[in-house]
């Protein structure tokens, strides 16, 4: 029996937000415009059993334009469902896009609910699913051979991805809040993210049936098992859309990526590297947010700004209307202050200009940012010990800064020193336009092979209160103990206004709720800056 009560509509909708792990399929542009007109009458609605890769029955959807007689073909969009979530997410925005004129396919991915087989976590079974999928759509609707695209959220998206490189029918992709990298993404920094890899963990076996390979992954990823780290990287290698960046190209697929400044499970960076090496129809959007959160109002077929953006690179790549986005700057940023778009050229052209802050010698563990950076000055912290600066709650917290500008905060003046290490800009006489990438260049010298330290930066008001703009993990393995090194630390990709007045704040510690760190008990960590090698934070800034 279907799982199609309101209830299950709704959970389904509320995991789509939370869960979405699939990457999306990507497309060639449309080599001509399809005659057929939008639909007039209602779009007719049915469920449908689909042979799946390796003999299983996927359970799945389709809406198609009302009015159709088998005399016309149409454009067809094939939308696999996110993690944990049934065939019945997309439903809203499966039948506007039917309404206007698409033949639309939902599916419930591999090993989830009702679908046959186990969770492959976008392996090869679920990319030879999505050809699967359309090999039936062409036999079974009237879809146009010639036009075929692929779209989806957090799962959806990452499957939708891997489906378009690997099959040159797809013309058009749309990518929301999904993933180029895997390991780029849950294992940045080398440092695993245990708030995302717990909550996808425990909603796959809630929701449907690990494959023992994905168990045995899942536990040696909580358990930041390093013996298995070379096993895990070629596991998420395996099911990254980059690795197949040569594929993209060559069939010169539309891609369209969305992602939220705030993505827990997929941060924004590694979206951004992958965009920049696409050489084919490409998009960038990035919104305020969380994974999932900027396009969740549409699935519940409320307007939102994602889905429509969606729709119209659709409606160009496979319809041909000359809609203009194809004329439009490619990056669109939606800033976390204002919420005001923005347009640039390329992710390369974001910043204005780089400002390179030294992180100076005052006060050792109270330091300058931006001052003179001296030399040989240096600052030991313990380890183990949360200092009260984090990167927030899963979700939550990015929700809280989506809906309330209200990101995290921390009062600078009182982290303690002994287990985190401050540095201090100068107030700014005019607003700091934060726009981009920033990176951090230091010296670390740790008592012990392996550790963790997490790099923040803050925005702080004259009171002390430090609002989070940006922060990234970083863990080292198989260092010599007393031995430096130096590193250079890419820092969460963001959109963030500092007003007048505002000091920037750069904190180091060793500890975040959101990451599992690898410190030893009683370990410490120098930070220091050599006279050869002096240590800096550079801050990309826009001038609009």
């Amino acid at each position: 029996m279907r799982a199609t009560t309101a209830g299950v509509v709704g959970a389904a909708l509320l995991a789509s937000t939370a869960f979405g792990l699939a990457p999306l399929a990507q497309a060639a542009p449309a080599p001509a415009a399809v005659t057929a007109a939008p639909a007039q009458a209602p779009s007719a609605f049915r469920f449908v059993d689909i042979p799946g890769s390796g003999g299983i029955t996927l359970k799945g959807n389709v809406f198609t334009p009302g009015g159709s007689d088998g005399s016309q073909r149409y454009p067809v969009v094939v939308l696999p469902s996110s993690w944990a979530i049934n065939d019945l997410e997309y439903i809203a925005q499966a039948k506007q896009l039917a309404d206007s004129g698409y033949v639309v396919v939902s599916y419930t991915s591999r090993g989830f609910w009702l679908s046959g087989g186990q969770i492959e976590t976008a392996g090869p079974p679920d990319v030879a699913d999505v050809s699967k999928v359309i090999d039936w759509t062409l036999a079974n609707t009237p879809a146009d051979p010639d036009h075929i695209g692929l779209a989806g959220v957090s799962y959806g998206a990452g499957i939708g991805l891997l489906g378009a490189a690997h099959d040159s029918r797809v013309k058009a992709v749309v990518a929301l809040s999904g993933w180029a990298d895997l390991i780029d993404s849950i294992y940045q920094g080398r440092t695993p993210h245990l708030q995302a890899a717990a909550l996808l963990g425990g909603a796959g076996y809630l929701t449907g049936r690990p494959s023992p390979e994905l168990q045995k992954i899942l536990g040696n990823f909580l358990t930041a098992n390093l013996a298995a780290e070379d096993e895990m990287i070629a596991w998420g290698k395996l099911r990254s859309p980059a690795t197949y960046l040569d594929q993209f190209n060559a069939n010169g697929t539309a891609v369209m990526l969305a992602n939220g400044w705030g993505d827990s499970l997929f941060p924004p960076n590694q979206y951004a590297k992958f965009y920049e090496k696409l050489t084919g129809p490409k998009r960038l959007e990035f919104r305020p947010g969380d994974h999932a959160t900027a396009e969740a109002t549409g699935l519940l077929g409320l307007p939102n700004d994602t889905w429509a953006s969606s729709k119209r690179w659709l409606d160009h790549y496979l319809k041909g209307v000359d809609n203009g986005i194809g004329q439009e700057q490619p990056v669109q940023l939606k800033s976390r202050s204002t919420g005001a778009y923005e347009s640039y050229d390329s992710w390369a052209a974001v910043p204005s200009r780089t400002t390179t802050l030294a992180l100076g010698a005052k006060g050792l563990r109270t330091g300058e940012l931006g001052g003179d950076a001296g030399s040989g000055w240096r600052t030991t912290i313990g380890t183990n010990i949360d200092s009260g600066a984090d990167g927030g709650i899963i979700f939550l917290s990015s929700l809280l800064d989506q809906f309330a500008q209200a990101p995290p905060v921390a009062s600078i003046p009182l982290l303690p020193r002994a287990f985190a290490t401050v540095w201090q800009s100068a107030a700014y006489g005019a607003a700091q336009h934060v726009r981009g990438t920033a990176t951090l260049h230091t010296t670390l010298t740790p008592s012990a092979a392996n550790g963790t330290v997490i790099a923040y930066l803050y925005d702080v008001d004259a009171l002390g209160t430090g609002k989070l703009v940006t922060h990234a993990p970083y863990t080292w393995v198989g260092r010599t103990p007393g031995t430096a090194f130096t590193t250079d630390l890419d820092l969460l990709s963001t959109a963030y206004d500092v007003p007048a007045g505002h000091r920037l704040a750069l904190v180091v510690d060793t500890v975040d709720p959101l990451y599992i760190e690898q410190n030893p008990a009683f370990a410490t960590v120098t930070v220091s800056s050599p006279a050869a090698d002096p240590s800096w934070l550079s801050v990309p800034l826009t001038d609009r």
